[in-house]
């Protein structure tokens, strides 16, 4: 009976990260022998001792465990769920483009959007273009040039086929300005904005629409030499009864004497939105675009654009926002936090931002599912960072973990001296998977343990060692009790890691996500690894290596 108890409340537990339920496992014990149920109030009895027992035990033990008993019963049950897809396209060419605006780097509201681009793109066999949206001289962070194009090959796995900056093309878009306002589809206003407001509310044209095609051809002249700031704006002739009045003759290129970054003082006329993204769409030969769904009005804008100068409009995916209820996701509200020393910078442990999260060790992969488990909807969804980050990390576990070394890391070390402790020679493996060989420890009677686990042994309880020794304590003296592990089975209570006391220990700092940092001591073999190998530190963590400094490990902390 034991022996059917204990294989079900170690399946209860490996399937529910370490801890099993009592309640669960009676119905499945009666069901496999069903003369039991004469001798319920036994059987719920020893349900409880051994599962407690078992709760004991590291996940890792309890799926060995299972292994050796039940391994039927560690396969993992097929979950029948509806696959979510990714729309499949006619075009035989898919051209796809991400366009961030130079404020800052991105984060992870860009990559949701970004991911799903990539994989459409990945999908079809198609072409990704990254096109940075710098039409705009006064927002713009002259660092993101370069931080845009690194962050976006990192989190599409180098899926990017080229980097088109708006301001390298004010030619082109002048080219069909001019076009626009000579086929009379488009016209220089120079009305103060109030009174224009005030007439398309009317549905009444302003004056400066049916002013004749060559006095709009010299106005447009003017903005590019001599009108001032605010003097003029192109605007796009559209239905002026239109039932949305911000749908009127909306603006196409206006007058901006802000130096850009890139282009200084070159140009004074600068494209809005609407204009620069039909122009480059229909250049660069985009098929489909995936946007938030509050540009379904801008769609109907541009196709104004499309229309007029005869060509097909791309296919438009909407997806809805993603509200993140506690977490600083703006650009420009965290760049001054930075520039004040609030924050380290753009890779600052506490940011939701790419390079933040690259650092901690993050795997693209993480995002990119995570992206494709929401998939292309228009609902919006609020979410907040725990919540997020809950379903980010389980698909970082699993894009991590089968390549994550293990470690011991001892936070905040106690020492203790196990008497009659026998002197040994302790090999681990590098990963519980693998069963590679490659942890050397050299164990006398004299041992570290963390401080939790220090305070938690209780008096004449059987303890163990991971992988080492059972020991007991009595009083303030810890006394050896014996190397089997079968019999820290039958009546072990506690399982905890540790580390020999010894001088090649590595003293090991782990930045946590508050930035808060967590010190102790770490095997030796932690000397071997490179900065920016990301490992398991076990019962804590995966961690990234961020410095070597000397004999001292800096980690910076990804999660549990």
């Amino acid at each position: 009976m034991k022996q059917l108890i204990l294989k079900y409340a170690l399946q209860n537990a490996v399937k529910f990260n370490g801890k099993a339920n009592p309640g669960a496992i009676i119905g499945k014990v009666l069901s496999e022998n069903p003369d039991l149920k004469s001798k319920a109030k036994e059987v719920n009895k020893d349900i409880m001792q051994i599962v407690k027992e078992v709760n004991s035990l590291p996940l890792d033990k309890q799926k060995e465990k299972l292994k050796d008993l039940a391994p039927d019963l560690l396969k993992k049950q097929k979950k029948v769920e509806k696959k979510k897809e990714l729309p499949t396209f006619k075009e035989k060419k898919v051209v796809m483009r991400f366009e961030p605006s130079p404020s800052g780097p991105l984060h992870i509201g860009h990559a949701f959007t970004l991911s799903l681009n990539s994989e459409l793109a990945r999908k079809h066999k198609g072409k990704l273009i990254i096109r940075i949206a710098d039409t705009n001289p006064e927002n713009i962070y002259e660092k993101a040039y370069k931080l845009i194009p690194i962050d976006a090959e990192w989190i599409t796995k180098n899926n990017v086929n080229d980097i088109i900056i708006q301001s390298d093309r004010l030619k082109l878009y002048y080219k069909y300005a001019e076009e626009l306002i000579k086929k009379e589809h488009a016209y220089v206003c120079t009305c103060k904005a109030e009174d224009f407001r005030e007439s398309m509310l009317k549905s009444i044209p302003c004056p400066c629409r049916h002013i004749r095609k060559q006095a709009n051809v010299e106005r447009w002249e003017k903005m590019l030499t001599t009108f001032k700031e605010g003097d003029a704006v192109v605007r796009i002739k559209t239905d002026i009864t239109h039932k949305n009045p911000a749908m009127r003759d909306w603006p196409a290129l206006r007058i901006n004497l802000n130096s850009h970054p890139k282009q200084k003082t070159k140009y004074r006329v600068w494209p809005l939105m609407n204009f620069a993204v039909t122009i480059d769409d229909h250049e660069l030969g985009i098929t489909h675009a995936i946007r938030a769904k509050e540009h379904m009005d801008n769609e109907k804008r541009q196709k104004y654009l499309y229309d007029y100068l005869g060509w097909k409009m791309p296919e438009h995916l909407y997806i809805g926002r993603i509200n993140f209820k506690d977490l600083r996701v703006s650009c420009s509200k965290t760049r001054p936090l930075i520039e004040d020393g609030t924050y380290t910078g753009w890779d600052d442990i506490r940011l939701p931002f790419l390079e933040a999260l690259k650092r901690r060790g993050y795997h693209p992969d993480a995002f990119i599912k995570y992206a494709l488990d929401v998939g292309i909807s228009q609902t919006d969804k609020t979410t907040t960072g725990e919540e997020f980050f809950k379903a980010i990390n389980a698909f970082n576990k699993d894009a991590i973990d089968s390549k994550s070394h293990r470690y011991f890391f001892i936070e905040s070390p106690v020492e203790i001296k196990v008497s009659n402790a026998p002197m040994q020679n302790v090999e681990l493996d590098l990963h519980p998977n693998n069963r590679k060989k490659g942890r050397k420890f050299s164990t006398t009677d004299k041992f570290y343990l963390t401080k939790e686990d220090h305070k938690n042994i209780k008096d004449n309880k059987l303890i163990r060692l991971m992988d080492c020794l059972n020991f007991k304590k009595e009083g303030k003296e810890f006394t050896f009790d014996s190397l089997d592990y079968n019999k820290f089975k039958e009546q072990g209570n506690l399982i905890i890691h540790w580390l020999p006391k010894e001088k090649d220990l590595v003293n090991v700092e782990v930045i946590m996500p508050d930035n808060k940092i967590k010190k102790g001591l770490g095997e030796r073999g932690l000397k071997d690894l490179s900065e920016g190998q990301v490992i398991q530190f076990e019962r804590f963590g995966f961690v990234r290596l961020d410095q070597k400094l000397g004999n001292k490990l800096v980690f910076w902390f990804a999660h549990k």
